[in-house]
């Protein structure tokens, strides 16, 4: 786990590599790191100033009832679905510093969770949901690959 005063000092970092280029599109990259990691600083200071304020009542209810090996199961399966929707805003939040290669498989993976005859659709739905959250200069090209916007993979 990182602290705001590691993400200040990766946002700095960032924010001298933006000095050592004339490339247009390394200054906009840099600028986008420096501007991620100074926004993870902040949200570790809020995280930190307000986690009295938090609401843990789930948690705390679904941690009582594992007693010994017995554990209730709607309990476990609500802590795995709130784990996996935060991993899941987690990799969005960072999804234009993921390699392209990374991108194509976890879009390839999602796209293959759902029920077979709803793939097509699924990877539709997925893929719009990447457009319409990209930031302005997403280099991500199967987002706008308009086959795989219908569900179709690279080259169908």
């Amino acid at each position: 786990m990182f602290t705001a005063d590691q993400f200040r000092k990766k946002a700095a970092e960032f924010a001298e590599l933006t000095k050592t280029t004339n490339v247009p599109s390394e200054i906009r990259e840099f600028q986008r790191s420096k501007q991620s990691f100074t926004d993870l600083a902040q949200n570790e200071d809020w995280l930190a100033a307000n986690f009295d304020k938090m609401i843990r009542s789930r948690d705390i209810h679904a941690q009582s009832e594992i007693v010994g090996n017995r554990r209730d199961s709607n309990a476990v399966a609500e802590i795995e679905e709130h784990i996996l929707r935060c991993l899941g805003a987690a990799v969005i939040m960072q999804w234009n510093t993921i390699p392209t290669k990374l991108q194509r498989e976890l879009f390839d993976t999602a796209g293959s969770l759902g029920d077979i005859p709803k793939t097509a659709a699924l990877r539709g739905q997925i893929a719009r949901f990447l457009h319409n959250h990209k930031d302005e200069a997403n280099s991500a090209d199967y987002v706008s690959n308009p086959s795989i916007m219908n569900g179709k993979p690279d080259g169908a």
